[in-house]
């Protein structure tokens, strides 16, 4: 049903060997491992590819590709509420703190495309990559921003910051079905719009199922550990093979073994990638790059949306009423839930 980004379909704006700064948002891992299938193709293509980004999305770039100049971008350092009924009106009052980070943002991507020579940019929702002289690419399967009574407006800000750049890439089909729904479709923009299929990492394997159960926790905290904790405690008496991957980036790989439960701080690339292929049902945030993950491992899934991130409670609705995986809110989520998903089609 869906297919993967293929670079060598997008080459236009793009000089022959050229020097691409790529820069990813760092608001949890997602936008990150979304560019690594982007940051390979260009490496394919003879392309020179530079990252920019900061926290743990630069962490885990730097992870993927050890040989690759990176550069650290100030960070927007989002702070969340505990308490989803606080989480926009939290947002509102570092709205201050971000237009800084995003004036600064802008000098030092002057600096960084005249020392590097780049020759172009690609910038998944980095609102201040982007320069007048070169091409300039902005990611984003987001044209309507949803925050409740507030979207017209938080949509004409983001589309004002879409209009800096000369092209807008949206990781998804244009046809029906699709897997971002009214977020990037049904909407004009004056910047050129292009559907470039779905941004994945992995490839699907026929593997043997190892885990009956696979917990995918990713996202900024504190809502990362709450989900974590929530989730223990409604599985701890299962009698499956659980697997958990805390999303929680360190040094190295640290593996534990608790009966049947099998505990991974983090994975990434084919690691992570065998695991959720050995894996009957995915259990996760509804991230939009987990789910272009699994729907390209063609997964059953069940999806529980970050608490007040109206984007993600709006993908796993949008998902549900499609009759491809079931959701529930996060103080909601019980083990029964699960015997919702046999009624779905999955991936």
């Amino acid at each position: 049903m869906f297919k993967a980004f293929d670079l060598k379909k997008h080459l236009d704006k793009f000089p022959d060997n050229g020097t691409i700064l790529v820069a990813v948002l760092n608001w949890g891992i997602g936008h990150a491992t979304r560019c690594i299938p982007i940051i390979k193709q260009l490496q394919e293509q003879s392309f020179k590819p530079i990252i920019a980004s900061d926290g743990d999305a630069l962490l885990l770039l730097q992870k993927v590709f050890p040989n690759l100049p990176s550069h650290e971008l100030p960070s927007y350092d989002v702070v969340y509420a505990k308490n989803k009924k606080l989480f926009k009106v939290k947002l509102l009052f570092q709205v201050p703190k971000f237009y800084k980070t995003y004036r600064k943002e802008c000098r030092i991507i002057q600096e960084i495309v005249k020392s590097e020579g780049i020759d172009a940019i690609i910038s998944d929702n980095r609102f201040g990559v982007y320069h007048k002289s070169i091409p300039s690419i902005y990611i984003t399967h987001q044209l309507r921003v949803k925050s409740g009574v507030t979207t017209s407006l938080t949509t004409r800000i983001h589309q004002g910051i879409i209009s800096n750049f000369d092209e807008c890439w949206i990781p998804d089909v244009k046809e029906t079905p699709n897997l971002s729904g009214d977020l990037s479709h049904n909407i004009k923009l004056k910047t050129p719009i292009k559907y470039i299929d779905l941004l994945s990492q992995f490839q699907k394997q026929k593997l043997p199922k190892k885990y009956d159960i696979l917990v995918l926790l990713s996202g900024p905290e504190p809502q990362r550990s709450i989900l974590e904790k929530k989730v223990l405690k409604e599985l701890r008496n299962s009698t499956k093979k659980i697997c958990f991957v805390r999303g929680v980036i360190e040094d190295k790989v640290i593996r534990k073994q608790k009966g049947s439960y099998t505990l991974y701080n983090y994975l990434l690339g084919t690691d992570l990638q065998k695991v959720i292929n050995a894996s009957e049902l995915v259990i996760a945030r509804s991230g939009y790059s987990t789910i272009m993950d699994v729907a390209v491992l063609q997964k059953k899934a069940f999806f529980i949306p970050t608490p007040g991130q109206e984007e993600q409670m709006y993908l796993a609705k949008h998902i549900e009423q499609q009759g491809i995986a079931p959701c529930a809110q996060q103080k909601d989520f019980t083990i029964d839930l699960l015997d919702l998903v046999d009624e779905y089609s999955g991936f």
